[in-house]
Formats: C-alpha cells, structure tokens, sequence
C-alpha cells in the first residue's frame, strides 16, 4: 500500500482561513505580555487586596484606630489583636489598615497632580523648543539640583504638615522626571508623519500636541507614575518618621515606626515596628513590580 500524503490546503482554503482569524486587539497583546510576568501579576494582586482593605478600612478594623486601653499596652499579636497592640494600647492591625488609606491618598493624589504638571510642561518643551524648551528645563534643573529631603523639609515646615499639604509639596517637587520623559518623547514624535500631516491641513496646536502626539507618549507616562506612587509612599513615610509628614492622632505607615523607634520597644514589642515597616517595604515592592510588568508589555520593541 502506497503512504498516504499530506494534503496542504489550496490558496483559497488558506485565503479564507486568515480572513475568519479575528485580528489581536492591543488589549490582548498587552494582557498577554504583562500576564507573562509572574511578579507583576503577584504585585498587582497583592495591591488590589492593599486597596480594597483601606477603602474599607471602617469595615475590616476591628477596632477604631484611636481606641486606647491601658490595660492591653505591648500586647503581643492574638487572636483579640493580630498585629497586637502600641504603647497605648491601640490595635495596630486597625491602624495599619486606617494609615493605608493616608499612605495611598498621598501617593495617589501626588502623582496624579505632579504626572499633569510634568506632561503640560514636557509636552510645550519638546513640541515648541527654543526658548520655551530652555526656560522650561532650566526650571527643571533648579528643582533638581536641590536635594529632595532637604527641599521636602523646608516646604514641610513653611506650609506646616498635613495631608492636603503633603499632596501640594509632592506635586510642586514631583514633576521634574516626568517632564523630562515627556520632552523627549514630544522631540522624537513631533516629526512623524501623522504630525506632518495634521499640520499640514491647518489642525489646531493643541489637538496636535495633546490629540495626535500625547496619545503615542502614554505608554512611559503609565509607567512613570506607577513608579512614583512607591516612591512618594516612601517618602512620605520618611518624613512621618521624622516628625515632618502626617501628624497624630491621624494614623500613616510613618509615623507608626516613629512611634516605635524607642530602642527597648523594638526589643520588648518587636511587633510594633514590624508591621508597618513591612506594609510600607510590600506596598512599595508591589508598585516596582507592577511598573517593570507595565513597562515591558507597553514597550513597542516587544510588539511582534
């Protein structure tokens, strides 16, 4: 008996096989890329469990963050206080959850404002050069050569602590990276041909800029502010710790360890600096993971 061969399907079989194929969406290309990598996707749960904990933080605690017993100070961690309790007798477990939701307002509000600053001020440096890109980046290097905790401080103590206030100091401080990144995107876009075009049938300066180029500059944008949010996280922790961020008897990650930065407490209640500091290390480590996911799936080289 004679092997049977392989039949290969006509031109047309073929023709009508692509045809029926429904072409990927870059939603489905981004999901498939960022799903690759393991640790952004830990990350990112991990993060939504973070979220979802102090947007309902009044359901979750136990105790109200400022319930004070004598009685249960220095209390190991239990079943009646898992994360055990402060000096003053406070759950920790309830504040770690109430000073999540001061933690990720600051970050999260921080950024956002200081992402629109840098975009506005990077997008009218990169688009319109000249004078407008050297005034603008002049402005740039002044904010940058001073040392972030030095000029945190100072701006901390003039417009005295507070959330709101933090949020304006990290703004007005926070926007130099992101003004820089969006620079140089707008000078390597402002050339394409698209941009040529909608130039040439008379578009409007402000659709170009912010309709055709800043669409196709997201990508590092997105990237940039998940980035930032640990950051301000971590820096407004530092400046809680030492006395300059988020005051009592508001509950923040910061000032809980200052709270606890006394030598004998960390050996007699090590569980009272522990869980803060680990939230603020997880919390931080999470938003890294996330942006290094993002970054690869919105990266255009690995578009195949």
């Amino acid at each position: 008996m004679s092997e049977l061969q392989p039949t290969t399907p006509s031109p047309e079989i073929r023709l009508k096989e692509n045809i029926s194929k429904k072409p990927e969406t870059m939603t489905k290309i981004f999901w498939e890329k960022f799903s690759k990598n393991k640790l952004a996707i830990l990350g990112a749960v991990i993060l939504f469990i973070i979220v979802m904990s102090a947007v309902f933080a009044p359901l979750i605690a136990p105790y109200p963050q400022e319930q004070q017993s004598l009685l249960d100070k220095y209390k190991a961690p239990g079943l009646e206080h898992l994360m055990g309790t402060d000096k003053f007798g406070r759950d920790i477990f309830s504040r770690i959850l109430y000073g999540a939701r001061v933690s990720l307002l600051v970050g999260f509000a921080s950024v956002v404002g200081s992402i629109l600053i840098g975009t506005v001020l990077g997008a009218l440096a990169g688009y319109f050069r000249g004078i407008v890109d050297a005034v603008i980046m002049r402005l740039v290097d002044i904010v940058l050569s001073i040392p972030d905790i030095f000029l945190l401080i100072t701006l901390v103590t003039i417009f005295k602590p507070g959330v709101d206030k933090l949020i304006l100091i990290f703004c007005l401080t926070g926007w130099t990276t992101t003004a820089r990144l969006v620079r140089g995107e707008f000078l390597s876009l402002r050339s394409r041909e698209y941009v040529l075009a909608a130039k040439t049938i008379g578009t409007k300066t402000h659709k170009i800029i912010f309709s055709h180029i800043l669409p196709n500059a997201l990508g590092p944008i997105i990237v940039s502010a998940t980035l930032k949010v640990g950051s301000v996280i971590l820096a407004e922790s530092a400046l809680s710790y030492l006395g300059f961020g988020i005051q009592p008897p508001i509950a923040s990650w910061g000032n809980m360890l200052q709270d606890a930065q006394n030598f004998t407490v960390m050996i007699q209640a090590w569980w009272y600096p522990l869980f803060p500091g680990l939230f603020i290390l997880i919390t931080v480590l999470c938003f890294n993971f996330v942006g290094d996911g993002l970054r690869d799936a919105l990266d255009p080289k690995n578009i195949k």
